[in-house]
């Protein structure tokens, strides 16, 4: 299949979350064979128009982030290329309106790629990239409502979570066990204060806990833990790469989630498919109670002592290390996700 992927701002200017799933899947199609080109902003040295990377060609639709030009010019280069699905970022919305005009030039149905981290304001050109589409993919549930509140329908949006390498998980080794594991940058949003009041309830208990991730507020979370006076049992570990990250998964009994932001709790994903339980406190702007609703091996939680209750009753559960109910997030098994959509819609407009 021939796809074209859109996004003027490539992870090479902007780096976000959704950003790096956008490429990811880019890069995932083209290594199952499939002919992926990103059309996008030149963030490469020299005068080529297009340069491969990861078996994904970019091609430069301009050579800095020029909004008008890139619109300008995106339908007419879409068209030459002649994908079978074009697939594109919400980010900037006129983009996508470019896109869809290249798509239809192209006979080509166009998917957007609405994550929830794109600075999309509320213009009619932003609503018009959420009811513009044939598909709007979005990662949870709780960013396809955000979604539909600006339009979409039911039957053009859906959830497409994001994926986990279950052969990384499998063959991991694990690290020193704990009880229990907590993992997001250290910034704004980690409300890592949640879980560090919930251990100090646990105080009198024995139990032993690793925090993964960097950022501008672990000294003052370290403070604190040297305040609490739980510092000889509170390990922090820095951001760590994947598999130390899976490794510390593995080691932990329990996975404790208490970020007031997120899209897609992705390190849950990962801790779950690693055999921990989970453990939620709810945030209004928090997806991750969404990956636990009908998973047994969970709780969810809305204050400190709650999460200190459900780390004691995590001992119910056995130590896993590996758990396959969540093969279904295994990175094949979502991509084949975004195939059949591609091929749904292909059906749809009678281009099978």
């Amino acid at each position: 299949m021939r796809v074209a992927f859109v996004s003027m701002e490539t992870t090479h200017y902007r780096d976000t979350e959704g950003a790096r799933r956008f490429e990811r899947v880019a890069r995932h199609l083209a290594a199952r064979g499939h002919d992926v080109t990103v059309f996008c902003t030149q963030f490469w040295e020299g005068t080529d128009e297009t340069v491969e990377r990861d078996g994904v060609t970019y091609r430069g639709v301009t050579i800095s982030p020029a909004l008008t030009s890139f619109a300008v010019r995106l339908p007419a280069l879409l068209a030459i290329d002649d994908p079978d699905v074009v697939h594109a970022r919400p980010d900037p919305p006129v983009g996508v309106l470019a896109a869809s005009l290249g798509g239809t030039l192209a006979r080509a149905p166009l998917v957007v790629e609405w994550f929830g981290d794109e600075p999309v304001d509320d213009s009619r050109f932003a609503d018009r990239a959420a009811t513009l589409p044939d598909m709007v993919d979005a990662p949870s549930e709780m960013v396809r409502t955000r979604v539909r509140e600006r339009g979409a329908t039911a039957d053009t949006t859906q959830v497409v979570p994001e994926s986990v390498d279950m052969e990384t998980v499998r063959e991991t080794d694990p690290a020193e066990e704990v009880d229990v594991v907590y993992a997001h940058p250290l910034d704004e949003s980690a409300n890592l204060e949640s879980f560090l009041l919930g251990l100090a309830e646990l105080r009198d208990r024995d139990w032993s806990a690793t925090i993964v991730g960097d950022g501008p507020e672990r000294e003052g979370y370290e403070r604190q833990v040297r305040d609490l006076r739980i510092d000889d049992r509170v390990t922090f570990v820095g951001a760590c790469d994947r598999a130390e990250r899976v490794a510390y998964y593995r080691g932990a009994h329990a996975f404790v989630q208490t970020a007031y932001r997120e899209y897609f709790a992705t390190e849950l994903l990962w801790a779950l498919a690693c055999g921990c339980v989970g453990i939620v406190e709810y945030q209004a702007e928090s997806s991750a109670h969404e990956l636990i609703e009908e998973e047994e091996r969970s709780f969810r939680a809305t204050d400190p002592e709650q999460i200190a209750d459900a780390i004691v009753d995590a001992g119910e559960f056995d130590r896993l290390t590996v758990d396959e109910d969540y093969a279904e997030y295994d990175h094949d098994a979502v991509l084949e996700r975004y195939l059949q959509t591609y091929r749904d819609l292909q059906a749809e407009h009678g281009l099978l």
